[in-house]
């Protein structure tokens, strides 16, 4: 796990700016992970901010390449969501970025290579966070 705490700071921000986090976490970062996710938009138009990243994350969960590294990873991803103790879409967001963040580490061979990797998509996380709540108007 990394140090870097992104949960405290979900709540804070509003849904459309948790929408636009969670997408770039599905569709951006997920990429470096492997996966090649392309969700059905026709199924995402029009949609409040609340069900749009329901959608989004259920069809991203669908997508496996490597089926046992995704349930471990879901599992793993669930109970350290489940200990932040969020509601709502902000619990959503958060699951989803630690269930990629924890993807991130295909190419680490050894644990300490793996822990840099996770370390580094925390980072990534955090800044891509920061960005986008400073656009919304959010500080941390």
């Amino acid at each position: 796990m990394s140090d870097i705490a992104l949960h405290k700071y979900l709540p804070r921000l509003p849904d459309i700016a948790l929408q636009e986090f969670t997408e770039w976490c599905v569709l951006e970062q997920a990429k470096t992970a492997g996966f090649n996710f392309t969700p059905d938009n026709s199924k995402l138009q029009n949609l409040p901010p609340q069900e749009y990243i329901s959608k989004l994350i259920d069809q991203f969960m669908k997508v496996k390449p490597d089926p046992i590294k995704a349930g471990l990873v879901a599992a793993i991803a669930g109970k350290e969501a489940d200990q932040h103790n969020l509601s709502g879409v902000a619990s959503l967001t958060d699951f989803v970025s630690i269930y990629v963040k924890y993807l991130v580490p295909k190419d680490g061979t050894t644990p300490d290579q793996a822990k840099a990797l996770l370390l580094e998509a925390a980072q990534k996380q955090c800044e891509q966070l920061t960005q986008i709540a400073k656009k919304h108007g959010v500080e941390f």
